[in-house]
């Protein structure tokens, strides 16, 4: 059977297609551009890959297509799938029917943290001899692919609540009848897609509404808009988890801040001790022990093996160092994962000087809806570089200016890397945030910095 896969390169559309090809599937894809690491991973799994959405990628017609939910009608290649009626889905529709049926789907939902809390579930799965399959809306360190069908019965999938596709405007989250749900936390976010928070909180409910009277439901504790999605029902084994009294999986943070103690029912675990510095990261942690735990982990074996987790690609990553500076990536792009982000990076380097580069890249920032707390969660970097592109309709030097002198704005990729290499020096840590790959900028300050050390 030959499948077609529109958006291919997209990580999430990338890890079906990997998925399909594992099943046996004849498996060829077109996205605007073919990029790599994804573009370059599927090649090796010999998928083909087309840039474009050129109708002669389709011919033959193939079998089915399934189509990510950047595509919209207007598309030549949706026109053509349409006009020929080839059989087409979503893909988390067709994940659902294909590889989550007979499995223990354990869904990662909420704002923030899934894909670490996704990684670090499937990790602690792994190293407990449960052979999981998982897709991972990232990179995970401990694997080549954000995808595998894995031998076991739990498949841990991230559990975007953006929508599904231009014919389905549900949340992914929807489609994947988990028997473990997890919602990390509930904030306002994807405002080209819902109006509001409470928006949002009624597609997680909706997914609430799939998990079976012996599933098992994961929230936040500690945070009250999770109260939105459950007084609108809960017919599962529901569990909190936080740092509050009140929660099942209780997160008692240590002195040095660290380290924590986990606790069940008052009961002690054992220590979520991470290679990841953060509290974000710990509530992850403690998160992804509880959905293991709920397939059948101890949860001492779990947090053993979250000892040893070695991260995802993108969440504080060190890309280098050059002129000792350290250059630091992260997927940050919300106002509290960017607070949360510079909080983790104090914690681990209380004496270094934070250098903050952010781009205000995901539809939400370049809509302005955060940018009354853009201020705020910057505050614990010393040095704040922000990209203002031209094209943005709020003033991002206005929303700044509560930080004074130490921000720093430019209209393009290129002049504000030559501000950030004009003040960096010896011990700063350049944590470079953005959802995006913002005009490599990565590499284009670790060459400066190269360049300035050779210089010495």
């Amino acid at each position: 059977m030959r499948v077609h896969i529109l958006g291919i390169c997209g990580t999430f559309m990338g890890g079906v297609a990997l998925l399909a090809r594992d099943l046996g599937y004849a498996v060829s894809g077109s996205d605007a551009a073919a990029w790599p690491p994804m573009s370059d991973i599927l090649v090796q799994a010999d998928i083909t890959v087309h840039s474009g959405y050129s109708i002669e990628h389709l011919e033959p017609p193939p079998d089915a297509a399934i189509i990510g939910n950047a595509l919209t009608r207007g598309n030549p290649a949706i026109e053509y799938i349409l006009d020929r009626g080839i059989n087409f889905s979503s893909g988390p529709e067709w994940l659902a029917a294909n590889v989550l049926k007979n499995r223990c789907p354990v869904a990662i939902s909420g704002t923030h943290g899934k894909t670490t809390t996704a990684a670090m579930t499937a990790w602690a799965l792994e190293l407990s001899g449960f052979a999981p399959g998982f897709l991972i809306g990232g990179a995970p360190c401990f694997s080549e692919r954000s995808a595998r069908l894995g031998t076991g019965s739990p498949f841990v999938v991230e559990a975007d609540e953006y929508d599904t596709a231009f014919f389905d405007k549900r949340a992914k989250v929807v489609h994947y009848r988990p028997r473990v749900l997890t919602i990390n936390n509930l904030e306002y976010d994807h405002a080209d897609i819902y109006p509001n928070l409470e928006s949002i909180a009624t597609q997680l409910h909706h997914a609430v509404r799939t998990v079976p009277p012996s599933g098992r439901v994961l929230v936040n504790g500690d945070d009250p808009n999770i109260d939105l999605v459950l007084r609108q029902g809960c017919w599962s084994n529901l569990e909190k988890v936080g740092t509050g009294a009140d929660n099942d999986w209780r997160i008692c943070i240590q002195g040095d801040k660290k380290s924590a103690q986990l606790t069940y029912q008052g009961s002690d675990q054992g220590e979520i001790n991470l290679p990841q510095p953060g509290l974000h990261n710990m509530r992850n942690a403690a998160m992804a022990v509880a959905a293991a735990n709920a397939v059948g982990v101890c949860a001492p074996t779990a947090l053993q093996a979250l000892k040893r987790f070695p991260g995802v690609k993108r969440r504080l990553e060190l890309r280098g160092s050059a002129a000792q500076v350290d250059v630091i990536d992260d997927f940050a792009h919300h106002p509290s994962a960017i607070q949360a982000t510079l909080e983790a990076l104090r914690e681990a380097n209380p004496q270094a000087r934070i250098v903050a580069v952010l781009e205000p890249r995901s539809r939400t920032m370049q809509q302005g809806v955060h940018r009354d707390r853009l201020a705020t969660s910057l505050e614990q970097a010393d040095l704040a570089f922000v990209l203002s592109p031209t094209e943005l309709t709020w003033s991002v030097a206005d929303a700044l200016a509560p930080l004074g002198e130490k921000v720093t704005l430019a209209s393009s990729t290129s002049a504000l890397c030559t501000q950030v290499l004009a003040q960096a020096r010896p011990g700063d840590k350049v944590v470079i945030m953005s959802n995006g790959d913002f005009g490599g900028i990565h590499e284009q300050i670790l060459g400066g910095l190269q360049a300035q050390d050779g210089q010495k």
